[in-house]
């Protein structure tokens, strides 16, 4: 559950920095958009300043902006009556472009249709340009119109990298703001995965005292048991409870190495190793673990099982220890137990029903019961210990095993837990 969240949590980062940097490269677009219909701008009001300066059209009343054209993005053409001296005309542009703010590199060239060439060009550089070292005159193409007017050609071979320039703060706050995003988010995984292996840490720790504390109960009973003066006189007994000290050391000895194989492990889920198990013998030897305590309680318990069901696939020790726990409770919340333990098949599953006789269960608290550490207010009855792990790892057992529970409760009548097993 918790590697899921993990996922979840880097994702959701991950989608959120996309989000942003997607908003922020289109705001970049669009300033970049308005730059350079800035530019064209710019440019165009200069050609009217020079139209203005020269008187280089005879026709009043005429429209400038029909004699203004952009063929291509780096390009201005426009129309001339007549093609003043280059020395006048590299003059009013330099004017024009320094009152307009046009502060990059440009190409002139005055085309004449009649000689059917370019009489003269120029390369002006600009005095903010940072490659005005670069004078060399480039080819420039020849934009044919229908009217086969003389005309201007200007164009800006830097103009893409002038408009980046203007762009610096944009770009630059962009940046920084992606790192900073890609900095939060590498800070969040970091810190929700030092806090993840840190509640693995703790599961480690609970789990291991949850598992230990029935067996060093039974083996308490037993020691106890043993330690009678009369013992010696009763050699079937003796040799009942030195077996089930045997046993239980056993079980700590194989649950010491589960357990420091899954701390190995960074993952929550649990270890569960499959195998074909007998299903009456795995329910004998969950209650041969709680015999000392269904004897201290004097316990009646009763068995309803399906003859037809002799094996099952499932992890012997961990759900052995779910039903164990689900018995332990049963023995603990009544005063004089009665506990029905069947076995069955439904559907395609194979159920273990435990059912007592305790205090039961009020409705409201049901949705509650396998949260970690969460125990069920008893009223008046305060002489039942625990920490309120135990359902919380009878659940994550039949949810490593893709099973289900069902519980069934009337307070002042009893409980009964379902545990459903895929039978696969």
């Amino acid at each position: 559950m918790r590697s899921k969240t993990l996922k979840w949590i880097v994702l959701s980062a991950t989608l959120l920095v996309t989000i942003i940097v997607g908003v922020q490269l289109y705001w970049l677009q669009k300033v970049y958009s308005f730059e350079q219909r800035q530019f064209n701008t710019n440019v165009i009001k200069s050609i009217r300043g020079v139209f203005e300066d020269l008187a280089m059209n005879d026709s009043p009343g005429l429209n400038l902006a029909d004699l203004i054209k952009a063929p291509s993005t780096n390009y201005f053409v426009f129309e001339a009556d007549t093609i003043p001296q280059k020395d006048s005309l590299v003059f009013w542009v330099r004017q024009e472009f320094a009152d307009f703010d046009v502060l990059t590199d440009c190409e002139l060239g005055a085309y004449s249709t009649s000689q059917k060439k370019y009489v003269y060009q120029e390369f002006i550089p600009s005095p903010a340009s940072r490659y005005s070292g670069t004078k060399e005159i480039s080819d420039l193409p020849v934009f044919h119109d229908k009217d086969n007017s003389d005309h201007i050609l200007l164009y800006f071979p830097h103009r893409s990298k002038y408009i980046l320039e203007q762009m610096d703060f944009w770009i630059t706050s962009s940046v920084i703001l992606f790192l900073a995003l890609i900095g939060l988010t590498v800070s969040l995984f970091y810190f929700y995965r030092q806090k993840f292996l840190s509640e693995i840490q703790k599961d480690f720790v609970n789990n291991f005292t949850h598992e230990f504390k029935t067996p060093l109960a039974v083996m308490k009973i037993a020691a106890d048991v043993l330690a009678q003066e009369n013992i010696v006189n009763q050699p079937n007994r003796l040799e009942r409870y030195s077996a089930i000290i045997k046993n239980q050391t056993e079980h700590l000895q194989s649950q010491v190495e589960r357990l420091l194989k899954a701390a190995a492990s960074q993952s929550r889920d649990l270890p569960i190793e499959k195998e074909n198990i007998g299903a009456h013998q795995l329910i004998e030897q969950a209650l041969n673990k709680v015999q000392p305590l269904i004897d201290q309680k004097n316990a009646r318990v009763e068995l309803k099982m399906d003859d037809e069901l002799t094996a099952i696939n499932a992890d012997r020790a961990h759900l052995e220890l779910a039903v164990v726990n689900l018995l332990e409770n049963a023995l603990k919340y009544s005063s004089d137990p009665h506990i029905v333990v069947e076995t069955g098949k439904a559907e395609d599953d194979f159920f273990i029903s435990i059912k007592d006789n305790g205090i039961g269960i009020e409705k409201k608290y049901l949705k509650n019961i396998f949260k970690k550490f969460y125990r069920v207010p008893t009223g008046d009855v305060h002489n039942v210990k625990g920490f309120g792990l135990g359902l919380n790892f009878v659940k994550r057992i039949i949810d490593a095993h893709n099973g289900k529970i069902k519980v069934n409760s009337l307070p002042g009548i009893g409980t009964e837990f379902r545990l459903f097993i895929p039978n696969n």
